[in-house]
Parts: C-alpha cells; structure tokens; sequence
C-alpha cells in the first residue's frame, strides 16, 4: 500500500505541479481561450493564488517524504486538494461544465485515499 500511496501523491504531484504552473504562468485571458473557461468568473489574483496552492501542495505531496522533515505536510497537503477539488466541482457544476467537474471529483478521491492512508495506517 505504500507503494500505491507513492504512485497517486507522484501522478497528484506532477498534475497539480504543471496546472499551477499554467496558471501562475499565463495571462487570464490565455487561459480562459485555452478552455479555462471558468478563469473568467476570478479575478487575475485569484486565478494567480489557485495556482500557487496547486503549486504548494505538489512540492507538500513529495518534498516533506522524500526528506523525511515535517512528512506531516504530506496528509495536509492532500486535505488542502482535497479542499481545492470540492471549490473547483463546485465551480465547474455551476457553470455546467460537467466532464471538468468528472475530472475534479477524480482528483479529490485520489487526494482523500493519499490523506487517509497517511495520516492512518500508512503514515510515515
């Protein structure tokens, strides 16, 4: 099982690591042409600090395991996707953007099985 909890915070990690990035990175308007409709409802700021915490909680996925300081961060930075997901579904259900919504609720149960089995049985 620790194997498995590796393989989903990696893949969790390099998803919201290149997502965050993308949306640190580009101007709102690039996004939003891109099909990144909903960046249309956030100010720049606030689609700026989604992609930071995208960031953060990627490097809170690896980083804190891999050096073995504080792996507490690992389960939290789980919880805070998970967090992040139930915004994006709710977003993405009210604008009728139901396949993005499909692919949050994905990612929020793969961020619920990384923060269970680390803060539970599988912690570090």
């Amino acid at each position: 099982m620790n194997v498995v909890l590796w393989v989903i915070a990696a893949v969790l990690a390099v998803a919201f690591l290149a997502s965050g990035v993308m949306k640190v990175v580009q101007p709102k308007e690039k996004l939003i042409a891109s099909g990144m409709g909903w960046a249309a409802s956030f100010s720049s700021g606030a689609v700026k600090a989604i992609g930071a915490l995208e960031i953060l909680a990627a490097i809170g996925l690896i980083l804190p395991a891999v050096t073995g300081i504080a792996p507490v961060l690992v389960p939290l930075a789980a919880v805070g996707l998970v967090l992040v997901m139930i915004g994006a579904i709710v977003v993405h259900a009210r604008r009728g953007e139901t396949p993005m919504a499909g692919a949050n609720v994905v990612l929020l149960i793969l961020a619920a099985i990384v923060a269970w089995g680390r803060f539970g049985p599988y912690a570090f």
